[in-house]
């Protein structure tokens, strides 16, 4: 085997997500577990938005499901999974994942950390609330929302959550809204071709995956799956700051926002398959 180059960690990473609902979350997590510049220290899982209910959709389900998947990507340096909030976050309740985000947080730790979170930002606005004061111990990459307030899944699904989370002074957020995360995508025969055949034991596991995932009724699979929750290994991972962003700032808030307008899909799906390739090798 080619000797490898050595790479240190850079941050450490919270990998927050819906588990139980579009396979390209756990796409990311797979890539983000296998990425030498990422330390992965806690995985929680989020509900699924009351329209997609089905056997494995409660936040409890979807911890089991990203539990299995790092037993197959990296066993021996398995991170801590928990559940998040059953509730969303109007309801003022509490959660697992909220405590542990808490607990992480507080931890005093050279690396910084980083706080992705691709899915409803329940469970990052319940530990918000819980701790304000971790606002400035960690950074929010989040996949969700738009632009022109158009239709969009993550930040529907609790919106309270979102507009709690936004309205933080302190609290550095660098944001990847539909119109940039729906630019990742990859054609379904290679979806196929990559995870079924290509990408040895992880590869297969994520396929089976997409196989298994109930399509609800009136949703239709084209030629093209959108991979958008891997958007934050760029800058957790690969350090592509480089792709086109603009920074807002609001009235009152204190910490940077940057919007991404554009991603390097390139960089981002070839460094995928080459870590998933490399992990067999």
């Amino acid at each position: 085997m080619t000797p490898a180059l050595s790479i240190r960690p850079q941050c450490r990473v919270i990998v927050d997500n819906d588990w139980s609902g579009d396979p390209d979350g756990l796409v990311a997590l797979a890539h983000h577990l296998l990425s030498p510049t990422n330390e992965v220290v806690l995985v929680s899982s989020s509900r699924l938005h009351d329209m997609f209910q089905y056997e494995r959709s409660s936040p409890e389900a979807a911890a089991l499901m990203a539990a299995e998947l790092v037993d197959v990507v990296q066993p021996a340096l398995t991170p801590r999974v928990v559940a998040g909030s059953a509730s969303w976050f109007a309801d003022g309740a509490g959660s697992p994942a909220a405590d542990a985000i808490v607990e992480v947080a507080l931890q005093d730790h050279p690396l910084p950390l980083v706080l992705v979170c691709a899915g409803p930002l329940t469970n990052v606005a319940q530990a918000l609330d819980q701790e304000p004061g971790i606002q400035t111990r960690l950074s929010l990459v989040w996949v969700g929302g738009s632009l022109t307030d158009r239709d969009e899944y993550n930040r529907d699904a609790d919106r309270a959550a979102a507009d709690f989370v936004f309205a933080q002074p302190d609290l550095s957020i660098s944001w990847f809204p539909v119109e940039a995360y729906r630019q990742v995508s990859v054609s379904v025969a290679e979806l196929q071709h990559e995870l079924g055949a290509g990408c040895g034991e992880v590869g297969r596991a994520l396929w089976d995956a997409f196989v298994a995932l109930p399509i609800p009724d009136g949703v239709h699979v084209g030629g093209t799956w959108v991979l958008g929750d891997s958007c934050p290994l760029l800058l957790t991972a690969l350090s592509a700051d480089t792709s086109s962003r603009e920074s807002t700032s609001s009235p009152g808030i204190r910490a940077e926002r940057t919007v991404f307008t554009s991603v390097d899909s390139r960089l981002l799906i070839a460094d995928m398959w080459a870590r998933f390739r490399l992990r067999d090798a």
